[in-house]
């Protein structure tokens, strides 16, 4: 019986293949950075069919990398980012690839608001129209790019794009349609009356079958045999919406647990036996009728200390990053340390937010600015998870994964900051190997989930939560929230003067 597990992970720009054996123990990988293309200010797309090509080739490579045939990989499985949209016309040839980055829909969310969309979608979807959302993107395709609606085949996610590559057949799965407003939660399914809160009346038939995240949504084809050197024939599990695909790789499966995602975005998310009650916090379903995840994120995590490695530092590799958390060591606590605001990329909830280092002194250099770095990081993915506890969200440990969960004192500092113990995977490639996870079932290796993640995954380090002394770092917090309160106002006054 073949025992190799293959998972797929795609995000906005990299694409990585990893193969797995049964044990979770890493066999090859390979991954591949594809490019963005910004045709205007805040579109932000791909071209699909360079991604199947970025993705056939990690699967070759990890292949040739392993030694191994085709006929060694008993499943294949997907995880991809999120929301965005990716288009096929009726003849299922690439027509449009919007990543989720794209920013391009944020006045027609104004528009979606006015006409009671929020209102009348929550209640269905557990999520708000927002910019990159599919829903919203696809609402305003058809309203701004009508003879690119009238050519859609085929609407779905990152993955679902790279599985109809693979297979031929136009699925998708709970998860990933369930973060996107295209699908009723509750009911998991596609429902009338919410395409209709977005004005998608039509868009039904647009919609890919909805299949399990750990059942078979087809089977690798002929021609993609070829591309891929996999075997014809070879089961592909529907997979997951990254998040969930993290979380699962991490070691997260049971209500109550919390999986954080320290990369790009700061995901933070807590799995739940029913929804909470609460139209602030965005929700999202998984791989269970009875379990669900509370969400909340931004890109406003480790993507701040890419920034100030490649700006500051001057580089951005292995060796950066390993100076960064030397420096980061050096600094003892002290009032005076300056504070970080890591809004490079935005925040969740203050559109006017910009990034800046607060409180400076002379004598500040760059360890101290590299503190505060990691330090407004962790403030950020604090109050995300403040807002699902005020939400109801409980939970008594977590899992903590992405790039920053590679740095031994950041992770320490999650665990100081979030006030509960954090423990970080063995595996690194959590995405990939949540997708694996799914294929095994799929394959047949597993009976369950559950079965393979107990399987497959491995805590390596568990960081204890220390508790605060002195009251520092809760008066160092509250100091950053009234400032993160506050400046975002001022940036809007000061534009609004200028204009």
């Amino acid at each position: 019986m073949s025992e190799l597990l293959l998972g797929i992970d795609a995000g906005n720009t990299v694409v990585k293949a990893v193969l797995f054996d049964r044990r979770g123990q890493v066999q090859a990988k390979a991954a591949r950075d594809g490019r963005s293309r910004e045709p205007e200010p805040g579109h932000v797309e791909r071209d699909i069919a360079e991604l199947w090509r970025n993705a056939a080739d990690v699967v070759k490579e990890c292949l040739a990398q392993a030694d191994a045939k085709g006929a060694d990989v008993a499943a294949v499985g997907l995880s991809g980012h999120g929301n965005g949209l990716y288009l096929l016309d009726r003849e299922n040839r690439p027509l449009l690839g919007i990543q989720s980055l794209d920013n391009r829909a944020a006045g027609f969310v104004e528009e979606l608001g006015q006409e009671g969309a929020a209102q009348k979608a929550y209640p269905l979807c557990l999520q708000k129209p927002w910019p990159a959302q599919t829903a919203t993107l696809l609402a305003w395709v058809k309203r701004h790019r009508p003879e690119i609606y009238r050519s859609i085949g085929t609407a779905f996610l990152c993955k679902d794009a790279l599985a109809f590559m693979l297979t031929g057949e136009r699925s998708t799965d709970f998860s990933d349609m369930s973060g996107s407003g295209l699908m009723h939660i509750a009911a998991r399914s596609y429902d009338d009356a919410l395409l209709a809160a977005y004005g998608l009346e039509d868009a039904m038939a647009f919609l890919p079958r909805l299949v399990q995240s750990d059942r078979i949504a087809g089977r690798i084809s002929a021609d993609a045999a070829g591309l891929t050197q996999l075997a014809a024939g070879t089961p592909v599990a529907a997979g997951f919406f990254d998040i969930i695909a993290s979380a699962l790789g991490a070691g997260a499966s049971m209500p109550g647990q919390a999986a954080i995602v320290a990369g790009s975005w700061g995901i933070n998310q807590i799995i739940l036996d029913r929804p909470l009650v609460d139209e602030r916090i965005f929700h999202a379903a998984t791989w269970r009728s009875d379990r669900f995840v509370a969400v909340e994120s931004s890109a406003t995590s480790a993507v701040n200390l890419e920034w100030f490695a490649r700006e500051i530092m001057g580089g951005h590799d292995a060796a950066i990053f390993a100076r960064c958390n030397e420096l980061v060591l050096q600094v003892a606590a002290d009032p005076d340390l300056p504070l970080f605001h890591p809004f490079l990329y935005g925040s969740a909830t203050a559109p006017d937010a910009k990034g800046a280092f607060l409180g400076l002194s002379g004598w500040h250099g760059k360890a101290h600015l590299l503190h505060a770095l990691y330090e407004g990081v962790v403030f950020e993915h604090r109050r995300h998870i403040d807002r699902l506890r005020a939400a109801g969200a409980r939970f008594e440990e977590a899992t903590l994964s992405g790039g920053g969960a590679r740095s031994a004192v950041w992770c320490q500092m999650f665990a100081d900051g979030i006030g509960v113990p954090v423990t970080v995977a063995e595996c690194e490639e959590t995405g990939a190997l949540g997708a694996a996870i799914a294929a095994g079932v799929a394959g047949g290796l597993f009976d369950s989930l559950e079965a393979g993640v107990a399987a497959m995954v491995r805590p390596k380090t568990r960081y204890a939560s220390r508790p605060e002394t002195g009251g520092l770092g809760k008066a160092r917090y509250s100091l950053y929230l009234d400032l993160a309160e506050m400046l975002p106002r001022r940036w809007k006054a000061y534009r609004s003067e200028i204009s």
